[in-house]
This record gives structure tokens, C-alpha cells and sequence, in this order.
């Protein structure tokens, strides 16, 4: 199953990669740059800033601040990652910034239900703009 994350929301997003996978299904989500998370844009990136300076080499919680990394972690979130059938899910689902080559062509998926235009959202902010504020060089 191939993604367009295009302006999808990321936690609807990860929830039903999630669920696919657990399933057995391989999940590959494309641009995940343009995905948005839901929320005033102070908020989210208090958020990732604060849990970004928390962090610790040693110790962490390692935040990337790659856009595909980012939302692979905030995946891995919604998998019993500590668990074998948590580990596997989360080996089936890949994360990428753009289209790669070998999916072009291919026929890809959406999830209406997670679409930022159906919503009545008005306060969202794109992963690519958190990554960057983060610190990415995009």
C-alpha cells in the first residue's frame, strides 16, 4: 500500500499505517513533508522544541529532524514497538520525503479522513516548517 501524504493529518495518518501494519500489510508513505500536524503553530513547535531540548545523547528522546524520520517516530508511537509483532509492524512501514522512483506510476492511495481540506482546521502546520525550526537542512 503506497500513501500520498499530501496534506493528510499526521496523527489520523500514523493511526491507520499503524493499524495496516499490525495486520500484516507493508504501509510506504510518500511525501511526507507535506503532511500537517493539528494545532496552533506555537504550540507544536513549543512542543518538539521543548522534547528536542530534553533530550540528551546518552539518554535521549531522539526527535529527528528529518521530515521522513519525524513521521516514522511519531508511527512508532502508535505500535507496541517494545513487542516482536510491534517490531515487525514497524519494519513494514518506510517513510519517505518526495516520490521515490520505484513508486512513480504506481497508483496512490489517500485517506479522506485525515484530508486537512475536508476538515474545518484552521490551525495546522506543515512537518517540513517543524523540521526546519528544528533544525533540518532542507
Amino acid at each position: 500500500m503506497i500513501i500520498d501524504a499530501t496534506d493528510l493529518i499526521v496523527g489520523r495518518l500514523g493511526s491507520f499505517a499503524a493499524k495496516q501494519s499490525l495486520l500484516g500489510e507493508k504501509v510506504d508513505i510518500v511525501n511526507c513533508e507535506k503532511a500537517v500536524i493539528s494545532g496552533s503553530r506555537q504550540d507544536v513547535l513549543a512542543k518538539y522544541k521543548q522534547k528536542r531540548e530534553r533530550a540528551t545523547v546518552a539518554t535521549g528522546p531522539y526527535i529527528s529532524r528529518m521530515p521522513d524520520r519525524f513521521v516514522r517516530r511519531i508511527i512508532r508511537g502508535m505500535l507496541p514497538y517494545k513487542q516482536e509483532k510491534g517490531r515487525k509492524a514497524f519494519e513494514r512501514i518506510m517513510c519517505y520525503t518526495g516520490v521515490p522512483k520505484e513508486f512513480e506510476g504506481k497508483k496512490m492511495e489517500s485517506l479522506p479522513s485525515a484530508d486537512i481540506n475536508k476538515r474545518k482546521l484552521t490551525k495546522f502546520i506543515k512537518v517540513v516548517d517543524v523540521c526546519k525550526e528544528l533544525g533540518a537542512k532542507i
